[in-house]
């Protein structure tokens, strides 16, 4: 069993004793795994699994909610035992921090399961060629969604060459993100070329899911580090697809309450990871750690003061934010529990208790919301400003409560208004640190903390926008570092 993971997974040392123990459904060898169509379809489940296994691996912990921290839309207690969500917050994160190991670890899970797809799948001769296609499609989308999380977290990270160890391996050298932008659009290409119309199941991508993550990549290559504006009309023209087809892909705009996006299950999603609230998969960032101590919860994350007091008022702000609490059965405001901050309401249970950390809810990766407003920054920063534009960005804004924007705004105003739609859109939703980043902004939104928030450590500086490689595999391969 020892061999068994250290060939599956050679850069993950990190809770080690625990992963030994795991039952190794899903995961399979090299090519041995490979050699019929039920085959194909067992590795990628196993891909999809190794994105939700709660604590371990993938996104269903709070992570990368703890990783964006860094951001003015996230902050955590200033006390208590939340030291590791504190070092993201200050810009002082050490690399044995094990918040960051679930999304490392699930993300290579994923390259290693998916590889074996990509390059064994042409040996398998039974089974219907469409499905194939669907599966390896499926893997291509899977991967090039695992190396983006991994780079924009990480930066230069290791390209892992082979679904098959090779002692080689333990002396990979990182890639740049230069490097790594091309992979990605590749994968991501021969996606969108086989994933069907129509999704498999709930929680796999259907053709408009690839489309629309390639936009968002285009959309952040034309930011930092890559720096390529020639992306933005890229970005603006896959989105673009992406909205005139959404009754193919069967999404849209949820118009029947914005709480119920969370919940899953909406015209909202364009790819979602579906849990099913047991131990084996669950989401855990849902209820008890996005509630105060003093109702039970854990304090894990919440807003910080600026950006709650700055935030539109209306109705997604009324649905965005819990602003009083049961305490001792009084209702008390915010102001008086003992962190003295609102919490995110949109990451309690929508039905049933909230006093809880294991929920069906699923983990939604990428909204229509995001296709949108994609689409309207990603065209006015390639110079165009029109009524499509507007169209998509006052489509957010209505379901908001919120009055459309003035006509006649110049590129550079109308796509500034776009980023700050975005940070109240999915507020805590962990899109709000890549915009800074890209937009070369952190130095910016950190820069005047209300008093009652955590203040970064020293300078920020380039080298704050991305995060060490966990220090267990740096002691596996120095070259890491």
């Amino acid at each position: 069993m020892q061999k068994l993971y250290l060939i599956i997974f050679i850069f993950i040392a990190a809770s080690c004793s625990k992963q030994l123990t795991e039952e190794p459904n899903g995961l399979v060898l090299g090519n041995a795994g490979i050699s019929n169509q039920a085959g194909l379809e067992s590795a990628l489940t196993g891909a999809y699994g190794s994105l939700m296994i709660p604590w371990e691996s993938g996104f269903t912990t709070v992570s990368q909610i703890a990783m964006c921290m860094g951001a003015d839309d996230l902050t955590t207690h200033p006390g208590s035992n939340k030291e590791e969500f504190r070092e993201f917050d200050r810009f002082n994160v050490a690399d044995l921090n094990s918040r960051m190991v679930p999304i490392w670890r699930g993300c290579y899970k994923v390259i290693q399961s998916t590889t074996n797809i990509i390059n064994n799948y042409t040996k398998v001769t039974d089974g219907s060629e469409a499905t194939i296609q669907a599966i390896v499609g499926e893997a291509y989308f899977l991967r090039g969604l695992s190396y983006y999380w991994l780079t924009r977290f990480w930066g230069a990270v290791p390209v892992v060459p082979s679904e098959t160890f090779s002692s080689e391996y333990l002396n990979l050298h990182k890639s740049t993100p230069a490097e790594i932008y091309p992979l990605i659009e590749e994968d991501l290409k021969k996606a969108e070329a086989w994933v069907p119309n129509t999704r498999r199941a709930p929680g796999r991508p259907n053709k408009g899911s690839v489309k629309a993550l390639l936009a968002d990549v285009y959309l952040t290559e034309g930011g930092w580090p890559i720096k390529d504006a020639s992306k933005y009309a890229l970005a603006a023209s896959k989105a673009k697809e992406v909205i005139d087809n959404k009754t193919t892909y069967a999404v849209d705009l949820y118009q029947g309450g914005f709480l119920k996006i969370f919940a899953g299950g909406t015209s909202e999603d364009v790819f979602a990871l579906y849990t099913r609230g047991q131990w084996i998969t669950y989401n855990s960032f849902y209820g008890l750690s996005t509630m105060p101590e003093d109702e039970g919860g854990w304090t894990d994350f919440f807003p910080e003061l600026n950006f709650f007091n700055n935030f539109p008022a209306g109705s997604r702000k009324d649905e965005t934010f819990s602003t009083s609490f049961v305490i001792n059965g009084n209702t008390v405001p915010w102001q008086n529990v003992s962190t003295k901050h609102p919490y995110y309401k949109k990451f309690t249970i929508q039905s049933g208790t909230k006093n809880t950390y294991m929920s069906a809810n699923p983990v939604i990766m990428i909204r229509y919301a995001h296709v949108l407003l994609t689409y309207a920054e990603a065209l006015a920063r390639s110079g165009t400003v029109n009524d499509d534009a507007y169209k998509a960005i006052n489509a957010v804004r209505q379901r908001a409560g919120l009055t459309d924007l003035p006509a006649g705004m110049a590129p550079a105003e109308f796509a500034n208004a776009v980023v700050n739609e975005r940070a109240w859109e999915f507020a805590g939703e962990w899109c709000r640190w890549f915009d800074l980043v890209r937009l070369e902004k952190v130095e910016e939104a950190n820069a005047n903390k209300n008093d009652g928030d955590l203040k970064p450590v020293g300078t920020i500086t380039k080298a704050n926008y991305t995060l060490p490689i966990p220090g267990a595999d740096v002691l596996m391969n120095p070259n890491l570092k």
